[in-house]
């Protein structure tokens, strides 16, 4: 459950699929056609940077853990990319991307790379259902 006065940035709302909730975060999934992204939102009001969470930074780690590995599992990628950068948005956030050596953007990174472009819907929605399902998320947040 969120903290009081905790609400998601507009930015990530319209940019993002509601995955569920994991007991600090938010998850949320990325429609892009080259790689598939999560982005874990701790659900506490005001917080911009990782030190911010005080004593609940080790749970973040935790949950950026917890993702990483099914997110690896289900696309049997190469390479995991984990990111917080908040330049854009500055409510703290994590970015959780699954890369391969074959993407069109492999080896550079993908932030900043220019626009991310939708993938096939139906593709989307099973990758949702699959992440929700492995990771045990409800999507009645």
């Amino acid at each position: 459950m969120a903290e009081a006065g905790w609400t998601l940035h507009p930015q990530l709302e319209h940019d993002a699929a509601l995955l569920g909730d994991l007991a600090l975060c938010r998850v949320l999934a990325m429609d892009d056609a080259d790689t598939p992204w999560l982005i874990l939102v701790p659900r506490r009001p005001g917080v911009t940077e990782l030190f911010d969470l005080g004593d609940e930074a080790g749970a973040l780690m935790g949950e950026i853990a917890q993702i990483a590995r099914v997110l690896k599992d289900v696309t049997r990628c190469d390479k995991i990319n984990v990111a917080a950068i908040g330049n854009v948005v500055s409510q703290l956030h994590v970015h959780v991307v699954a890369r391969r050596k074959d993407d069109a953007l492999w080896p550079k990174p993908v932030w900043g790379a220019g626009s991310r472009r939708a993938g096939d819907a139906a593709r989307f929605a099973t990758f949702i259902a699959t992440m929700r399902s492995r990771l045990a998320l409800n999507a009645a947040c």
